[in-house]
């Protein structure tokens, strides 16, 4: 089951067309990467979701209902949070969950349980103090509970991991990793290698439309691959294999590199080795990184 649905969506600022036809679905319990360049439509569209920008045309379907701009109904199977959460400083994170679960009807009881559950998995159940005192990763961590607090069937993450050091992203990624056995995670971000640890599927928005779609094994597999290299035990095996095989390009004292080569250029090298008995120490099939298949696609 698709747990969010877009469906032919358009949006136009004045004369300028930001979102062209936009389609794409994302599953339950999967942490889905919508990536794309700075202005691509990302936050654009992540606003339509959400109900708050009105669509020029399409539809998106939340849980299988449709979202309706202004009339928020849908919002009650969805968590968000922005790129730059904001809170009151002088409150503690769990004085501000309780504010929040009160602003939505959720009793005190339920409050305080879910609470306690929520900093606990955001590791912040011993940062009993003001909110104004956080750092930026601290502060994404509770944004991240403040939006699970209402066990919603959709998170949406607008660059949750943009501006942290690495043990800060590190931290908010093990999280929404975790959570996908509760809820769908749709993960906004132009830190590819963010999308390629987490992500079961990926969307890439090129010129207002999908360019990009499936999982990585996908598409890695829809693409050309990125070469194969070979790591020799001796210099002299290095150069003997030079001179049956061409293409390589040195990488180091013992290893050789063949960029834009495919599966069969690599048996075509092994079947080389063989025949002239040369030893190696590895031979690798290189798949093309997602910032290379970005690259590819956004042509640049």
């Amino acid at each position: 089951m698709d747990t969010l649905t877009v469906s032919h969506v358009k949006k136009s600022f004045g004369s300028q067309e930001i979102i062209r036809d936009l389609s794409f679905r994302v599953p339950e319990h999967s942490v889905f990467g919508f990536i794309g360049e700075n202005g691509a439509g990302k936050t654009t569209t992540m606003k339509m979701i959400l109900g708050l920008l009105r669509m020029d045309g399409g539809e998106i379907l939340v849980e299988g209902e449709a979202v309706c701009y202004g009339q928020t109904r849908t919002n009650r199977y969805v968590g968000y949070l922005p790129d730059v959460p904001e809170y009151y400083g002088f409150m503690t994170p769990r004085e501000y969950l309780r504010l929040c679960a009160e602003v939505s009807g959720i009793t005190r009881k339920e409050a305080d349980k879910r609470a306690d559950e929520l900093l606990e998995m955001v590791g912040l159940t011993k940062a009993d103090k003001r909110i104004h005192g956080f750092s930026r990763g601290m502060k994404q961590r509770l944004g991240i509970a403040q939006a699970l607090l209402g066990k919603p069937k959709l998170l949406i993450c607008d660059e949750p991991t943009s501006a942290l050091d690495p043990l800060g992203r590190k931290e908010i990624l093990d999280i929404l990793s975790a959570v996908r056995e509760s809820t769908t995670v749709l993960f906004s971000t132009h830190i590819l290698s963010d999308v390629e640890r987490i992500c079961d599927q990926i969307a890439l928005l090129h010129h207002g439309e999908i360019a990009l779609q499936g999982t990585m094994d996908d598409i890695h597999a829809m693409h050309k691959g990125a070469g194969f290299e070979i790591e020799f035990h001796r210099k002299e095996d290095l150069e003997a294999f030079s001179g049956y095989f061409s293409g390589g390009v040195p990488a180091g004292n013992m290893q050789l590199d063949f960029p834009d080569c495919d599966r069969r250029d690599m048996l075509r090298a092994l079947h080389t080795l063989a025949e002239r008995d040369i030893p190696i120490q590895r031979i690798e099939q290189k798949e093309p990184s997602l910032e290379a298949l970005f690259m590819e696609v956004i042509g640049k």
